[in-house]
């Protein structure tokens, strides 16, 4: 749970600034867009086998740079 305290002469904007960057920093609105619909496990993995690829590729770019 995020809490957002107000610290005196802070307008109402500032505190939604303030809980808004706290949400992003916490992952939370990536976690609601992945499960805004189902995922087959299958899917899951592809996408996981998917993202471990890319990384590899990353690392053997930076190395050959």
């Amino acid at each position: 749970m995020i809490f957002v305290k107000a610290a005196p002469g802070d307008s109402t904007d500032s505190v939604i600034r303030k809980f808004t960057r706290k949400v992003i920093a916490e992952g939370l609105l990536l976690e609601f867009k992945k499960k805004e619909f189902y995922q087959k496990p299958a899917e899951i993995r592809k996408e996981a086998k998917k993202e471990i690829e890319r990384r590899a590729k990353a690392r053997k770019k930076k190395r050959n740079k």
